[in-house]
């Protein structure tokens, strides 16, 4: 009798246990993944492949220091970040990513950059996007042909005071050096009216500005309705700004590789292209759009600016130091 007794409560317990498990199985499929990103960096044409059953954040990477936007990394499945703040992460909360790809899945130019970076930051930063610089120019048709060539159009005396330049002093100072001239980063600081990121479009279009340097996918919707503004991409090259993916999820990666595939649709990659945003993977259709095509009565980058073209490696402290020193002693007569 004692036997059977037990016998029964253990299988009561096993029941328990089983239906415990089934629970937390299905919260754990119910609970929607969630992806962070800093959404104005990002065209609408990204944020629409999107998976409807993602929980979109919105986040500042340049107020991580408030909880609310900690709050929201340590939270979230999955992050969206450029390489300029890279830095910021704490690469330990984050999971290998690339073994869930193919390794021919990523372009050259992808795979060279990546091996700029230290492995076990390389092997959780998957490329999802490279968007070029710009220079937008306002009521000079005049510049267009002396910018395409070069940069050196940069310190003409007519644009003293007017050009809005990166806030990025590293941005700022990589135009530089293409610039044919000595002191040219002091001459380009002589030239600037303001570094900003976040409102360069509008400083633009509402100031006495002429020129704006700034990312190709936040200006391409003013291009398309104000006849003031033109677009060059210098044939020395731009600088260019890389966008990667991090995970820290393990669950339903599935749902993660549907997602990279979904950009293999044309339409998705043309419109991607469209909105200033060039796909980094080894796909024929993908690197079509590194050729110089006409859209919206618009240039991309032609293919010899892309060869010439030029991204952010990450920097040690002292690489740092040595920049930020480079920078100030330029205010220096």
């Amino acid at each position: 009798m004692l036997k059977n007794y037990s016998t029964r409560r253990q299988f009561l317990n096993y029941g328990k246990l089983s239906m415990l498990f089934l629970l937390n199985s299905c919260s754990n499929s119910l609970k929607k993944r969630s992806i962070s990103f800093q959404s104005s960096f990002y065209p609408q044409s990204l944020k629409d492949t999107l998976p409807a059953s993602w929980q979109q954040e919105n986040i500042n990477f340049s107020k991580l220091e408030l909880d609310k936007n900690k709050e929201k990394i340590n939270n979230s499945d999955f992050i969206l970040i450029n390489d300029g703040w890279i830095n910021s992460l704490n690469f330990e909360s984050f999971q290998n990513i690339n073994n869930l790809f193919p390794n021919d899945k990523l372009n050259k130019r992808s795979k060279d950059f990546l091996n700029s970076f230290k492995e076990y930051q390389s092997n959780k930063l998957f490329p999802i996007g490279i968007v070029p610089y710009a220079v937008i120019i306002k009521n000079n048709k005049d510049l267009i042909h002396d910018a395409t060539k070069s940069w050196d159009f940069l310190l003409a005396e007519k644009l003293k005071r007017k050009i809005i330049f990166p806030k990025s002093p590293r941005v700022t100072i990589s135009i530089s050096k293409k610039i044919n001239s000595k002191n040219s980063l002091s001459k380009l600081k002589d030239q600037a009216m303001l570094f900003d990121d976040q409102n360069s479009i509008n400083w633009l279009i509402n100031s006495q500005a002429s020129i704006a340097i700034m990312p190709y996918s936040q200006c391409i919707k003013y291009l398309k309705v104000d006849s003031r503004l033109s677009i060059v991409f210098p044939n020395k090259g731009v600088p260019l700004i890389w966008n990667f993916l991090l995970s820290k999820s393990k669950i339903n990666n599935q749902i993660l590789i549907d997602w990279i595939k979904s950009f293999e649709n044309r339409n998705t990659v043309d419109e991607l292209a469209n909105q200033g945003w060039y796909l980094p993977f080894n796909n024929e259709y993908s690197q079509n759009k590194y050729n110089n095509s006409i859209k919206y009565n618009n240039f991309g980058p032609s293919t010899i600016c892309w060869e010439n073209s030029w991204s952010f490696p990450p920097i040690n402290n002292k690489e740092k130091f040595n920049l930020e020193n480079f920078w100030n002693k330029s205010l220096i007569p």
